[in-house]
């Protein structure tokens, strides 16, 4: 009795503390209204400013000024960055830590979604082109200027050749035509699109590297510059434009940045940013792991998933962390099916011509949609702090398509839909119309708990229509593998991060040219689904639309043919909660960004690890 009456009280306590975070309203975007809340009233600093101080442009951050010094130490799942190539990086943890090394031109503004000057000072629209003027008199770690040759070296030579990752060039594809780049002077550049283009500006913020590190790599063609800055590279020869720098990098167990003495901005009594000395990752095995280490100090932030929500709410008050609320996740969670009918040089099929028909055929899929128990795993999983998603927009979206409407998990509907495409049960085991028993794999990645739980119950739900379900945890960078380069899997339980601000960043997701079209990879124009086609044309008139309710009108219309196609099925949107130490200052979190997305700006309060160190003593 003494145990569900503990159980009852957390889940009371969890409830609690949702609906009494504080919420701020955020300034309005396209008639769209982002929430942020937390544990405490959030004073948003003041934006950046401009300044010129010895004939150097600087931004100057309108933080309260903080001390220097000290580390913050976070955690990454897995095995670690594949490379420090910001041009190069294909997954979640090598794109975070190659975009401390590398600014972009322009950056979102985290609180209003506006996009804002970075390495640029300022910007100018002009019809279809983009005038940007560069801060004079900042400098890359080797102490060579950053000027208008290395933004045509990162355009010209890398992303318009599709150098690395070519998804930037998939985005900024307009009827199959690239922008034109011109070098007014030294510190200015021009874009010119060949027609009105809405996405264009975000596309900015695309890592500029310096020309004269990367050229002798990107001259020597694709596979050189792609090993270019694995992670065997001696930190002591990259050259950067970031806040930190690379100082150390020990294969599975860490990640050290520290400190760029020459980053161009300064506080508000004009000394360099960052605050701190050192930035580092530790690489944990699991989220398990993850959390032994936060709770022994080893860690000073972590991000909380469901059941750890209550217990460490419930300690917060006496604790040495503060915990925020960010609201649903920008990301989302979700089953992609393999639908490839293309075969290998050896003339493999890379998914079986068996599979191949079941996964191909939208009966099938739809099936699979309506006997995954969403709900269940919002409850069980996620403990509740989460809702069921039905669309490839996150829940916080300004472009959600809120007329797709959920629904419950509904096993007749799904063997109605089977039994329509001749599937047919012998001794509660599900046959297709030829005979052959349905059996597949599924994969994730080993380690991100939530998606071997999610991967379990998935299995059982599809069980219960007679299916066979293989589910294999692996690696993550073999799992990326499979996607990206061999694609030979069925099925997999993924997550993609997303812009809520603007569906274009999925383009080379829904495009049948896409370097992310996992479920249907490099699929020939004569093979692909006309619904494939549709989201083709879709996203390349949403992007030449500029007002928001047209485009909405297209962006609209592509959820609704994944809702109704289901090549990707969603299962639910956690809700972000995170948790940092109360001596780290400079917090400003917010739904659009997170929370460490100032990280020049953080700073360690000495006072309060006094403190700290006196209360834990106790």
């Amino acid at each position: 009795m003494k145990r569900i009456l503990g159980i009852i009280f957390l889940i009371l306590l969890l409830c609690l503390f949702l609906k009494s975070c504080i919420k701020r309203d955020v300034p309005e975007i396209n008639n769209a209204q982002i929430k942020v809340s937390g544990s405490n009233e959030i004073n948003y600093p003041a934006d950046n400013k401009n300044i010129i101080l010895n004939g150097i442009d600087y931004l100057q951050s309108q933080a309260p000024i903080g001390k220097f010094g000290g580390e913050l130490i976070v955690s990454t799942i897995g095995e670690g960055p594949k490379t420090f190539n910001p041009c190069n990086t294909k997954d979640a943890t090598s794109s975070s830590m190659a975009g401390l090394l590398y600014d972009g031109l322009l950056t979102t503004h985290p609180v209003t979604g506006e996009v804002i000057p970075q390495l640029a000072k300022s910007f100018k629209i002009d019809g279809n082109s983009y005038i940007i003027n560069l801060r004079k008199g900042i400098k890359w770690t080797d102490g060579n200027p950053i000027t208008a040759d290395d933004v045509m070296y990162t355009y010209n030579e890398i992303v318009f050749k599709g150098l690395g990752n070519p998804s930037t060039m998939d985005a900024m594809m307009i009827d199959g035509k690239l922008p034109e780049l011109t070098k007014i002077d030294d510190y200015t550049v021009k874009f010119t699109t060949s027609k009105p283009f809405a996405p264009f500006l975000r596309q900015l913020s695309y890592p500029i590297v310096p020309k004269h590190y990367f050229k002798s790599y990107s001259d020597k063609g694709a596979s050189e510059f792609n090993a270019f800055l694995n992670p065997d590279t001696d930190p002591k020869t990259i050259v950067s434009s970031g806040a930190f720098k690379l100082k150390e990098y020990v294969a599975a167990q860490r990640v050290v940045f520290e400190r760029n003495p020459d980053y161009y901005k300064v506080n508000l009594d004009n000394k360099k940013l960052p605050y701190l000395d050192k930035l580092i990752y530790l690489i944990v095995g699991d989220t398990n792991n993850e959390i032994l280490k936060f709770e022994a100090g080893e860690i000073d932030y972590i991000s909380l998933k469901g059941g750890n929500v209550a217990r460490y709410k419930q300690k917060e008050q006496n604790s040495n962390y503060t915990i925020y609320n960010l609201g649903a996740d920008t990301g989302t969670l979700f089953i992609a099916i393999n639908l490839n009918n293309r075969k290998d040089d050896n003339g493999t099929p890379y998914v079986s011509e068996l599979k191949q028909k079941w996964f191909r055929d939208k009966n099938f899929r739809k099936a699979i949609d309506y006997a995954i128990d969403r709900q269940s795993m919002v409850q069980n999983i996620a403990y509740g702090v989460a809702e069921p998603l039905f669309t490839p927009e996150s829940l916080n979206s300004i472009y959600l398509n809120k007329n797709l409407k959920p629904y419950n998990r509904d096993l007749n509907k799904s063997k109605e839909l089977l039994k329509a495409s001749g599937f047919q049960y012998k001794y509660g085991k599900l046959y297709d119309s030829n005979g052959d028993f349905v059996e597949f794999d599924l994969y994730t990645n080993a380690g991100n708990l939530e998606r071997e739980a999610l991967g379990v119950m998935i299995k059982q739900d599809l069980e219960e229509l007679g299916m066979k379900v293989n589910f294999k945890p692996i690696e993550f960078n073999s799992l990326v593998n499979s996607l990206t380069n061999t694609y030979k899997w069925d099925m997999v339980i993924m997550g993609l991060t997303g812009s809520p601000l603007e569906p274009h960043d999925g383009k080379n997701v829904w495009t049948s040219t896409g370097s992310l079209h996992m479920f249907n990879m490099g699929v020939p124009a004569e093979n692909r689904f006309p619904w494939e086609e549709e989201l083709d044309n879709i996203f390349n008139e949403g992007s030449v639309s500029l007002a928001y309710n047209d485009r909405k009108h297209f962006y609209d219309r592509y959820q609704e043919i994944i809702y109704d196609e289901a090549p990707i099925i969603y299962l639910y949107s956690p809700t972000r909660i995170v948790a940092i130490r109360k001596k780290f200052k400079n917090i400003f979190p917010t739904p659009l960004s997170g929370l460490l997305y100032n990280l020049d700006e953080i700073y360690i309060n000495k006072d309060s690890c006094n403190i700290e160190s006196k209360t834990e003593g106790k």
